[in-house]
């Protein structure tokens, strides 16, 4: 019995140790040797006299013997464990369906191995069903080019999870992915992979609620979770749908904000997310609160720049109040609003190195003792100043934007203002603009700017259809934003038209056939002559209008009105009250010639109109597409000279001809937009604005032209030229506001001369890049028009409420389109409140274009 069960054992033993382990799939004994070769009662060491390899098509052999660990010349005892860990080894690379070490010589003490392997088959391509064309396109860039690659367990694995993170992350949570494997005909050990991807429903958060919670309620927990929102209607903005890195983060957010409240010890004990159904999860989140803590006496060390009953006043913070390590460090090194921090103090003279470590030396109770541990170093001193990224504006149209010069301390506030110059060329990614300093010296006290931009297309085209003034209009404009008049004879410089110096060139057209066109040049320089900040455009048009009329007594008969003007404007960058003012001064002349034209106070004669014009300007908005902060503000004085005042004529008994040939007025107009960021990436826009033309002598009366028409979409494209100043009012068409106790006449509506209007805009961005910019916005506006200042009333508007979106393509500048409700009637037009759709291009502040 005993030798039966040793035979057993043996041959167990023995042919684990020659061949492989058995755990191991689809393998074989090694090739049999001669009875007297080997004895497995009795192993022998042999030295490796050779290792050959076979089976190998795409791998390389070399690497297949370093991975295996025998190396000729070495001794092996055969046989023995070596051969099972050899086999198991080269098993686990993941390469072989089956591997085999082979004995295929033995000469004395001399052993020649052979490793047989058979390669695992290799992906041809990936075959995807189950979802769009769309969804396949970025599925195949997640999973990237897998041709090639060895089919085994890792490439399945990796393959699936990526697909599901994709969909996860738009909230797939149920995405299931089926792969098969079929083999390639073209390609001999090659397969194809078929994945079928299934996304289901996306899961969104059917509840979140709290446990453990006594000194925060529900709906304030609620609140700092800004990324884990509820599925309600309510939740406009805020996602619905689960994601798990965004959860994640909400979690931090939420332990940091109840922190910031005071509840220095708060913490998330627990949270699960459990399934509600196949479309919806309920989320729980488990709470420590703690005590409230405040701070205690706040001991300061290290400064000696600032006292510390200075520093103290800069903190604003003290002994009692509520406390928060979020506030602190806000106060200690920023930002705040204002930059009114202890860090901006030091950074904006020149203490580039500062540092502030707040330490608790003492908690008692409910108070935290500190010591505000200072780091003032040395001050720094600018010593170069450069520029990258600008690979088509040249360097001097950045630099001279930029406050920041070698020899001046360093200052943090001039840095940021500098960033915000460039932004405001319109020719770079403001988003992007980053100043940088490098070469910090310590033992000299200087330090290098390095400002990095990125360009974005500035250039714009306008090529379109529109209709207006009854009739369809065509336009085609062309914007060069980044202009070089000096390379306007360098061919080599055409891109298609010479770039690079920062000019702006405009060129527009607009045409309805005979009886509408209208066509402008402008030029812009900011810097006339280079060295100082005078801004310098010049401005002309022409413009025609005429419309067949029949006449008793006549034939057919044109009305016609042509229009043309010029106009010159230089300003200057002020310093004082601060760098955002500008003061521009304008001179313009425009020339009237009605013939049998209605819509003004006279329709027959020849009118000049000599202008000059005063703007006083102060724009500290932080971008000029999407502001976040900020303000820009105008006020305008426009006046001609008093004709009437030495003239001699008898405007008693004058005709409108003799009246008006030369126009006299003085005008006041005031534009004003705050911005301010509220909740999240929510920013609240308010707008006032005011008009008021006024005349020097009663005799003479108001002005035919220059006056106000209040309703619309406020675009000037096909009203501006003829003399009259649109502004928009959402929810009524265009036009139609007209005075108290008027009735409308689109015809025969000169315009008034007192407007007001009042907007409150909230904006919420959705796409915010280079390429684009996309933002929603819900509107109520009020405005309206009066023609003397006894009927004055600026609280008495016509009101309205609507939303709409701003889309910016560099190409096209910004396109906006509003649905806007108003609720005052209008007399003479009943329909002209009843929810209008309003489409805009390229408007500025005052409503026209840019």
């Amino acid at each position: 019995m005993y030798k039966y069960l040793f035979a057993i054992l043996f041959s167990v033993f023995g042919t684990a140790a020659l061949a492989q382990v058995s755990s191991i799939p689809r393998t074989s004994l090694p090739k049999p040797l001669p009875a007297d070769s080997l004895s497995y009662l009795n192993p022998k060491d042999y030295i490796i006299g050779g290792i050959t390899v076979s089976g190998i098509k795409y791998l390389d052999k070399d690497n297949l013997i370093l991975l295996s660990k025998l190396t000729k010349g070495d001794r092996i005892n055969l046989p023995g464990e070596r051969n099972a860990e050899v086999i198991k080894t080269l098993y686990s690379q993941g390469l072989f369906d089956d591997v085999q070490l082979n004995i295929t010589k033995i000469d004395a003490d001399t052993v020649f191995l052979d490793i047989a392997v058979v390669e695992r088959p290799r992906l041809s391509r990936m075959h995807i069903t189950g979802i769009r064309k769309g969804e396949i396109e970025d599925v195949t860039k997640k999973l990237g080019d897998r041709a090639g690659n060895i089919v085994n367990e890792n490439l399945l694995r990796t393959t699936s999870a990526i697909i599901k993170k994709h969909f996860n992350e738009k909230g797939f949570l149920n995405t299931t992915v089926t792969m098969k494997q079929r083999k390639d005909p073209a390609e001999a050990n090659n397969v194809i992979l078929d994945v079928a991807i299934d996304k289901k429903t996306k899961v969104k958060i059917k509840q979140v609620t709290f446990e453990g919670n006594t000194a925060f309620s529900q709906k304030k927990l609620k609140s700092f979770l800004s990324k884990t929102r509820e599925k309600k209607w309510y939740n406009l903005f805020g996602s619905k749908k689960f994601k798990q890195d965004k959860y994640d983060e909400d979690k931090q957010n939420l332990v940091e904000k109840m922190q910031a409240k005071g509840y220095r010890d708060a913490e998330i004990v627990a949270d699960t997310v459990t399934k509600n159904d196949d479309a919806t999860v309920n989320v729980k989140v488990k709470v420590y609160e703690g005590p409230k803590y405040y701070f205690g006496k706040i001991k300061w060390s290290g400064n000696a720049k600032y006292a510390t009953d200075i520093l103290e006043k800069i903190l604003h913070i003290k002994k009692g109040d509520v406390f928060s390590e979020d506030e602190l460090n806000k106060r200690l090194v920023g930002p705040t609003p204002n930059n009114d921090d202890v860090s901006s103090y030091y950074l904006n003279d020149g203490y580039l190195t500062y540092t502030a470590d707040p330490v608790q030396t003492r908690v008692y109770g409910d108070t935290v003792d500190l010591d505000i541990r200072i780091y003032e170093g040395p001050q720094y001193t600018i010593n170069r100043v450069t520029l990258k990224g600008n690979d088509v504006t040249n360097d001097k149209v950045v630099l001279r934007e930029i406050q920041t010069k070698p020899g001046q301390k360093f200052n943090k506030a001039l840095l940021i203002s500098s960033a915000r110059e460039i932004g405001q060329l319109g020719n770079f990614d403001e988003q992007k603009t980053e100043p940088k300093p490098v070469n910090i010296n310590p033992q000299d006290g200087t330090v290098d700017l390095v400002y990095n931009v990125v360009e974005k297309p500035s250039d714009q085209i306008e090529l379109s259809g529109g209709f207006g003034g009854g009739q369809l209009v065509g336009t085609l404009g062309l914007t060069f934003n980044n202009f070089s008049l000096r390379n306007i004879f360098n061919l080599k410089a055409y891109k298609p038209l010479p770039k690079g110096d920062g000019q702006k060139l405009s060129l527009r057209g607009q045409s309805s056939g005979r009886t509408y066109q209208n066509f402008s040049f402008t030029f812009s320089e900011p810097w006339l002559g280079g060295k100082k900040p005078i801004y310098f455009a010049l401005s002309a048009y022409t413009q025609g209008s005429s419309t067949g009329q029949y006449y008793p007594t006549s034939s057919p008969y044109y009305n016609k009105l042509r229009i043309n003007g010029i106009g010159v404007t230089l300003g200057k960058r002020l310093k004082w009250p601060d760098n955002y003012f500008q003061l521009n001064y304008s001179l313009n002349f425009d020339h009237y010639n009605l013939d049998h034209y209605t819509g003004y106070l006279f329709e027959n004669g020849t009118s000049f109109n000599i202008k000059l014009t005063q703007e006083l300007s102060r724009n500290s908005i932080d971008a000029p597409i999407f502001p976040t902060q900020g303000s820009n503000i105008k006020f305008t004085v426009q006046a001609t000279p008093p004709y009437s005042a030495f003239n001699h004529i008898n405007y008693k008994i004058a005709s409108p001809e003799q009246r008006y040939h030369f126009v006299e007025y003085y005008k006041f107009k005031y534009d004003a937009q705050w911005f301010s960021k509220l909740v999240g990436k929510f920013v609240l826009m308010s707008q006032v604005r005011f008009g008021f033309l006024g005349m020097y002598n009663k005799e003479v009366g108001p002005s035919p032209f220059e006056r106000f028409k209040l309703g619309g979409d406020g675009m000037q494209s096909y009203q501006f030229l003829q003399g009259s100043e649109i502004i928009g009012l959402r929810g009524y068409q265009n036009f139609s506001v007209v005075p108290d106790g008027s009735n409308y006449n689109q015809n025969t509506n000169p315009g008034s001369t007192i407007y007001n209007k009042y907007t409150l805009e909230l904006r919420h961005p959705v796409i915010a890049s280079q390429s684009a910019t996309i933002f929603l916005l819900a509107f109520a506006e009020g405005g309206n028009v009066w023609n003397n200042f006894n009927q004055f009333d600026p609280f008495n508007v016509r009101r309205s409420v609507g939303m709409g979106a701003r889309i910016f393509l560099p190409i096209f500048g910004l396109l906006g389109l509003d649905y806007g409700y108003g609720f005052d009637k209008i007399p003479g037009a009943p329909d002209a409140n009843k929810g209008q759709f309003h489409f805009t291009i390229s408007q500025s502040l005052s409503g026209g274009f840019n």
